[in-house]
């Protein structure tokens, strides 16, 4: 065996090794980009969405529906449209001046490892839940209420 067929053999090993360390920093990387994506898809998703369902559900409410009601029809159109398991929403209201109602919603986003559940930690490095919130300020009058 020469000298060359003695480095080749060992440079091989070594280019082994190197993918074995850099491996599982890649695949964090790759997690990370992957649900960072996936969380600013979602929401984006989520804005539109909770300003449609806002305007449907609690501009013009239904005779003797409450605000408590709207924010339930709010939540139930949301949670509808994302059907996502590892996405949940939360929808609250409350009064401001002149009669009108801040209505806000949170998502909350679990992360996911390329769409499996996932531990929150991917080789010791914790993934968080990443959460984003949504106001919307209406005028929700009474229909066919005469004040």
């Amino acid at each position: 065996m020469g000298l060359m067929d003695a480095r080749a053999c060992g440079e091989a090993g070594q280019m082994t090794i190197e993918f074995v360390v850099a491996f599982p920093v890649m695949l964090i990387v790759a997690a990370v980009a992957v649900n960072a994506c996936s969380f600013f898809g979602v929401c984006a998703a989520f804005d539109n969405d909770f300003r449609d369902a806002v305007r449907t559900c609690a501009t013009s409410p239904a005779y003797g529906q409450d605000v408590a009601q709207s924010c339930s029809l709010i939540e139930q159109e949301l949670q509808q449209g994302g059907n996502a398991k590892n996405v949940q929403v939360q929808v609250s209201a409350r009064s401001v001046a002149q009669g009108h109602t801040a209505f806000s919603a949170t998502v909350r986003f679990e992360p996911t490892l390329f769409g499996a559940a996932l531990n929150p930690q991917v080789f010791g490095v914790s993934l968080p839940t990443l959460s984003h919130s949504e106001e919307i300020v209406v005028d929700c009058y009474k229909p066919g209420v005469l004040s």
